[in-house]
Order: C-alpha cells, then sequence, then structure tokens
C-alpha cells in the first residue's frame, strides 16, 4: 500500500510538470523568446524551433499527462479495492480527481504562467525529445484532429491570419505598463497609432485646398518672390490659370540660392527652380505614403480625387503627428488650429478641422466613411447643408451652427452632454 501511494504521488508530480509545461509553451512571450534566441540561448533556440510545430508539442504533453493522470487513477484503485473492496470502483476515480485538478492541473498551471520562461528554458530538451519521440502517433493523431478543425470552421467562419496577429499586437499594447501612468498611455497610444496607419487614409489628415496657401506662377517675378517669402512655409505650391492646376512645387531653399546667384530677384527664373508636384490618390494610405515619402526621398505631395481634381496637400510631418501628435515648431507658436475651448466648457471649432484631430483633442469617437472634417461629418449625418443657428444632437454631443460660407459650415460650438442635459 505504501508504494502504491508512492507511485500515485509521483504520477500526479508528474502530470503536474506536463501541466507546467503545456501551460509555459502557451503563454510564453514570442519577442522576448526571438530576442534570447538571438543573443546565442541555446535553449531558446530549441523553443523558437518548436513554434513552427507548436500545435503537436501540446499534443505530446497532453498524451503524457494524459496518461500519468489514467495510471494515477489505476493506482488508486487498487489501493482503494484493498480496502473497499466493490466501493473502489466510485470512490477511486473521485478522489484520484480532486487531486488531479487540486496538485497536477489548478496548481502548476498558476504558478507557470507568472513566469513561462522559468519552466519552458529549462525543460526546452526534455519537451523537444517528448516530441520528437511521440510526432509519428502525433501525426496521426492530427491529421485527425485537423479533418474535423476543417469541417468546424467551413461551418462557422476563418478568421484572417494578419487580423488574428493584429488583435494579438493590440492586446500586448493594451497590457504594456510604463514607468508611470502618464508615460505608459502617451506609448499606448502611439503604438496603436502605428498599428493603424494601414487603415487611415491620406484624405483623413490632409491639408484641405481651401487651407492650402499657393501663389500664381504667372504673376509678376518679385510680387510673387515676396509673397512666397512673406508666408511661413518652407515649399508652396504653383497654379498657373486655374488653381486646380497645379504646376509646381516651389521650395524657398532653391528660391534664396537663386536670388544670391541672380543678384537681383526680377531675374529669376521660378519655372526652372520650382520642381515638379507629386501627385498622389487621397485614398492611399499612411503606411503606403509614408513609405512612398522615404522611397522618393520627397517631403511633400499634392492630393488628388479619382477624377484628378485637387483636394489639398500632405506632407511627410502630417504623417509622423498620426503617430507622435501634433508637432510644433518656432513658426507654429501662436497659429490657431481651429479649436479653441470655452469657458463653458464647450468647443468652437472651424468647419476644416479633421475628424481625427477633433477625437484627440476633445475625446469623442466621431466616424464617418466618407467625410474627413467635421463640418463634412455634420453634413453627412443630417442629410441636410443646415443654416447658421442651427443645432443637432450626434453621438452625445450638441453641434451649433454658428458660421456658413456658401454651401460650407465654417464654424461650429461643440458641446458635450450628459444626462439630463442629453434629454
Amino acid at each position: 500500500m505504501i508504494f502504491g501511494i508512492l507511485v500515485v504521488v509521483c504520477l500526479l508530480l508528474c502530470s503536474a510538470y506536463f501541466s507546467a509545461c503545456e501551460t509555459a509553451i502557451t503563454a510564453y512571450s514570442r519577442p522576448r523568446m526571438y530576442r534570447m534566441a538571438e543573443s546565442g540561448n541555446r535553449r531558446a533556440l530549441m523553443v523558437v524551433g518548436m513554434q513552427n510545430e507548436v500545435s503537436l508539442v501540446i499534443s505530446s504533453i497532453l498524451i503524457c499527462s494524459t496518461v500519468m493522470n489514467a495510471l494515477a487513477v489505476a493506482f488508486t484503485t487498487e489501493i482503494f479495492d484493498s480496502l473497499l473492496g466493490h466501493y473502489a470502483l466510485f470512490l477511486a476515480p473521485l478522489v484520484t480527481s480532486v487531486f488531479i485538478v487540486l496538485i497536477s492541473e489548478v496548481l502548476p498551471k498558476m504558478l507557470t504562467v507568472v513566469d513561462p520562461d522559468r519552466v519552458l528554458l529549462p525543460s526546452a530538451r526534455f519537451i523537444r525529445c517528448i516530441h520528437t519521440t511521440l510526432k509519428p502517433l502525433n501525426i496521426i493523431i492530427g491529421h485527425t484532429v485537423g479533418c474535423a478543425v476543417k469541417l468546424i470552421k467551413s461551418r462557422t467562419g476563418e478568421r484572417d491570419e494578419y487580423q488574428n496577429a493584429l488583435e494579438e499586437l493590440r492586446g500586448a499594447i493594451a497590457l504594456h505598463k510604463g514607468v508611470n501612468i502618464e508615460d505608459t498611455m502617451r506609448e499606448k497610444e502611439m503604438l496603436q497609432s502605428v498599428l493603424e496607419l494601414g487603415t487611415v487614409q491620406v484624405g483623413s489628415v490632409m491639408t484641405h485646398r481651401n487651407n492650402v496657401t499657393m501663389f500664381c506662377a504667372d504673376d509678376d517675378v518679385e510680387a510673387l518672390i515676396e509673397k512666397v517669402l512673406s508666408c511661413p512655409y518652407t515649399r508652396v505650391p504653383l497654379w498657373s490659370g486655374d488653381q486646380e492646376n497645379i504646376v509646381g512645387v516651389l521650395h524657398v531653399n532653391d528660391l534664396l540660392k537663386e536670388i544670391r546667384g541672380k543678384g537681383e530677384p526680377s531675374n529669376v527664373d521660378i519655372a526652372r527652380i520650382s520642381k515638379p508636384p507629386w501627385f498622389i490618390p487621397e485614398n492611399n494610405s499612411l503606411l503606403c505614403q509614408l513609405q512612398s515619402f522615404k522611397q522618393y526621398h520627397e517631403h511633400f505631395a499634392i492630393v488628388v480625387d479619382e477624377y484628378g481634381s485637387f483636394m489639398g496637400i500632405v506632407t511627410i510631418e502630417d504623417v509622423l503627428e498620426e503617430i507622435v501628435g501634433d508637432i510644433e515648431d518656432e513658426r507654429d507658436v501662436g497659429l490657431t488650429k481651429g479649436i479653441r475651448a470655452q469657458d463653458d466648457g464647450s468647443y468652437v471649432i472651424d468647419g476644416s478641422v479633421s475628424i481625427r484631430d477633433l477625437n484627440r483633442e476633445i475625446g469623442s469617437r466621431f466616424h464617418s466613411d466618407t467625410a474627413a472634417t467635421i463640418a463634412g461629418f455634420v453634413i453627412n449625418s443630417v442629410g441636410i447643408i443646415p443654416e447658421v443657428g442651427q443645432a443637432f444632437i450626434l453621438d452625445r454631443y450638441k453641434f451649433d451652427v454658428l458660421k456658413r460660407q456658401r454651401n460650407q459650415v465654417s464654424l461650429l460650438r461643440v458641446m458635450h452632454l450628459e444626462g439630463e442635459q442629453e434629454q
């Protein structure tokens, strides 16, 4: 009896060890393991090598754990049979199941999930040995289970692997902890913004053509130079004949070099020093556009719609601001952003402010598949071009139309409503 009890205890401990290995192989941090493998850790290299067959590895561990549990039940039944006779058939599995749940399942998994590497790295060689030994059996089991999985997936639908990877990254970002709360929130926002670059279109962050500073290339050279040098921007679009016809982009640095070389502003050839405009579609994703900026060594692009009409401009700074937030230099000080907080808790907002900028500033969650600006959001939501003085409640916010220029809503007052105010 003593020998039988010792055997049962050993079997339960072995089962607990396999349960810990199962938790470790599923809960470890892949990025951290890859870094350890790159630094030359041999055990980490084994773990990375098994990652491609992780389902077979888990299957091998489960087979071993199941065998240990079954043997524990068998030995316990034999012990109880000598004491209780036929009642052992009922009591032995019940008592053993309690010990299996507590000692072999719950306890090792709770201890392992806190620090999976502490179990996984020392056990890497043993796990690989078990996996290699049981691989033929696992292939048969895996093929059988795979057929069942395909049948289930064909009925329930299969999730995109790319989306699964994104969800895993978003979850990791949500669990990220920094030095303090403020830094952690800022880091999380930046990391989330990086993941969203592929889904945000250029049209959502561009400067609309109504707010673009541009000059006519056909104007008098000296007058044009005076305008360019007096504006706060280093790159200025030039149009000819019609503002839709962008013929070039003038860089202030090139202009100053030309003036110094020619001596007289009147001798400057604006057409020669201006660069050809780079046109891009408004539905480009920010991720593709950022890569294009890097590839072509450009910082400035002209945005057009599907018909080739001039829509606005986008710079590399606009894309980077989607990640790190507003970037201000010494020339930005004192310039309005189009969002002005009021004493009563409301905001006076220019209609040209983008929905994404407004969401960042006031913490709202406005969304539109067709509009990029807050004015477009209101017009699309209410289905009319509102008059001055009209007010609308959208997404628990009250929108008062303060100013309208022709068919364009140019100024709005936005106030968040709560409880009785909303009613």
